[in-house]
């Protein structure tokens, strides 16, 4: 004789309905943790990326109405109850999704187009003079006074060896060794070789 379950009682869900109740949201967060730790193009902590998520869901909300203007800084904080600078770090989290090419065109008013690289400075050579002028001014005020008087006549009162010999009453001789010698103490020091 067949049982008859009484109205009213729930049914035990199969193996298939229990493996989706697990499954899909299993497969929908690893989806979700993918897709935020893998698109941005510019690596931003997860806490930055959340901020964003929030930032764009309320610009959506306050500009939903047409001719609604952009959302403060102020409008959103209070929005989504955050401070005005986690405001801030959402709102340039927005641009580090997706990054633009660096032959991408800009342009300006009254401006036939650039691109973004023409923005970009090159090196400056003048820098690595500063380094080292400052690396050899260290390493010339270690030197004893008479070389440094030397180095100073050779190098910026553009005298002969000649006429610094003379003025110090050296030979010439010895004021050429004198200033090979400092040379490369001081070179020495700057590029850190012991001597």
């Amino acid at each position: 004789m067949p049982t008859t379950k009484p109205a009213g009682t729930a049914t035990k869900p199969t193996g298939t309905a229990a493996f989706e109740s697990y499954a899909v949201p299993t497969i929908t967060g690893e989806l979700r943790r993918h897709f935020r730790d893998h698109t941005w193009d510019v690596r931003v902590p997860r806490r930055v990326q959340d901020l964003r998520n929030r930032i764009r869901y309320a610009r959506r909300e306050l500009t939903q109405t047409p001719g609604s203007p952009e959302p403060t800084v102020t409008q959103l904080a209070e929005h989504t109850e955050l401070a005005p600078q986690e405001v801030r770090d959402g709102l340039e989290a927005l641009d580090a999704y997706r990054s633009l090419s660096l032959d991408a065109e800009m342009t300006a008013a009254g401006d036939d187009g650039y691109s973004l690289a023409d923005t970009l400075g090159d090196s400056d050579p003048g820098f690595d003079l500063v380094v080292d002028r400052q690396g050899a001014r260290d390493g010339l005020s270690r030197l004893p006074e008479r070389e440094q008087t030397i180095l100073y006549l050779r190098f910026f009162r553009d005298m002969t060896q000649s006429s610094i010999a003379e003025e110090l009453g050296l030979s010439q001789m010895h004021v050429s060794r004198l200033i090979t010698k400092s040379c490369r103490k001081v070179r020495a020091e700057v590029l850190g070789i012991a001597s």
